[in-house]
């Protein structure tokens, strides 16, 4: 059965693969698994029918058959247990690659996008130009320890799994702030990510909804992914 993910119908970062919806689309390309999006808007995620699949309101959701899925960790998951070659078949490494999992997630992301909260949330606030350097104090901390597990790897252990997914797609989330350029393997670590075909057809197919959005389309109606890309 084909599986339906949700995803914006306008993008606040307006196809520069930053919504969330990618890392679920990057994966589903990985694993070679066609894939249904079902666009929405800001007004639909706050409906009801939506607040059914995800009770915050957010995207994406994933649906196969019976199984409603939300939380991307949760969905990426899912897909890499379900489909060869996200996840290694030996039994330890399979445990650390899903620790890395968390760790995108739960350690490296927080902070990152504590940024985010700071630059745009409260950029109008009296305290917000002192505020601003511990934030980046506290990703540059968080982004030196990554860099010393990485060292000169490619990837985070071993082969490319499901950890790679989520922290290239976390570690994206600072193209714009000059601080991944401090760490040369990091920054490295996230070309080769974005060098992979799957990455390609996902961030494709993600930047087409938002040029179809700011052209007057978009109509949050189910479309199949291949013609999302073109």
């Amino acid at each position: 059965m084909t599986p339906t993910i949700t995803a914006f119908e306008r993008s606040p970062d307006r196809g520069r693969g930053q919504a969330r919806d990618m890392r679920v689309r990057w994966a589903l390309e990985e694993v070679g698994q066609p894939y249904d999006v079902r666009l929405v808007s800001f007004e639909e995620m706050k409906q009801p029918a939506h607040l059914a699949l995800q009770p915050f309101g957010q995207i994406p959701t994933y649906e196969e058959g019976g199984l409603v899925l939300f939380e991307t960790g949760a969905i990426v998951l899912h897909i890499a247990e379900h489909h060869a070659g996200l996840l290694p078949d030996d039994a330890n490494a399979r445990g650390r690659a899903i620790s890395w999992m968390f760790c995108a997630l739960n350690t490296v992301e927080p902070p990152i996008l504590d940024l985010q909260i700071a630059k745009f949330a409260e950029r109008n606030e009296s305290w917000h130009e002192r505020r601003l350097p511990m934030v980046h104090d506290r990703i540059r901390d968080r982004l030196g320890e990554l860099s010393v597990c990485l060292g000169d790897a490619d990837w985070l252990d071993g082969d490319f799994s499901a950890g790679d997914i989520l922290m290239v797609t976390v570690l994206r989330r600072l193209n714009m702030s000059g601080l991944l350029g401090e760490f040369p393997n990091l920054a490295a670590y996230v070309a080769r990510g974005e060098a992979r075909p799957a990455f390609k057809r996902a961030f494709d197919a993600q930047l087409a909804v938002a040029m179809a959005a700011s052209a007057g389309g978009g109509t949050g109606r189910s479309a199949p992914a291949s013609c999302l890309r073109g």
